[in-house]
């Protein structure tokens, strides 16, 4: 790299929970710079989430952030013509990023009425251990484990 990284903008805790946690998942969450829709929709799918478990659903949704959160990962590498898959462990801010990423996405590819509803379902399912967002993060965990032999080639 030629220039220095940019500092790390500080953020602001949310109202509710006062986590800075759930403003950087609002603010993957947020279309358009729409904050506060994002953060309806994220308090809303919360209040759902209760509902249908009858826990906490701040508690549910931090389980199921959890429960996605990759440990290692692979990364391409180009070595004498061949591209190889080298596993490699993942950065604590990339984990909480990648998660994040993930449980959105998944949300999005749903079926159901609202994104409050589909972000409910998803924010269950991760958090018993099912759902896409979980599944992508056993598959990455699968893939790294098959290309466990080019680890000693290193990034």
């Amino acid at each position: 790299m030629r220039k220095t990284q940019p500092k790390k903008i500080p953020l602001a805790p949310d109202p509710k929970f006062n986590d800075k946690l759930v403003t950087r998942f609002v603010n993957n969450l947020m279309w358009q710079g729409k904050k506060s829709i994002a953060l309806t929709i994220f308090y809303d799918a919360l209040d759902k989430v209760a509902k249908q478990t009858n826990e906490d659903g701040y508690e549910i949704w931090r389980r199921a952030l959890t429960n996605v959160t990759p440990a290692v990962e692979v990364r391409s590498r180009r070595i004498g013509g061949a591209t190889f898959q080298i596993p490699s462990e993942v950065r604590a801010d990339r984990k909480v990023s990648l998660s994040i990423k993930w449980l959105i996405r998944f949300s999005r590819d749903r079926n159901g009425r609202s994104m409050a509803d589909k972000l409910a379902n998803e924010i269950v399912a991760a958090s018993k251990g099912e759902g896409g967002a979980f599944k992508k993060k056993e598959d990455t965990h699968r893939m790294a484990e098959a290309n466990k032999a080019f680890s000693h080639f290193k990034i």
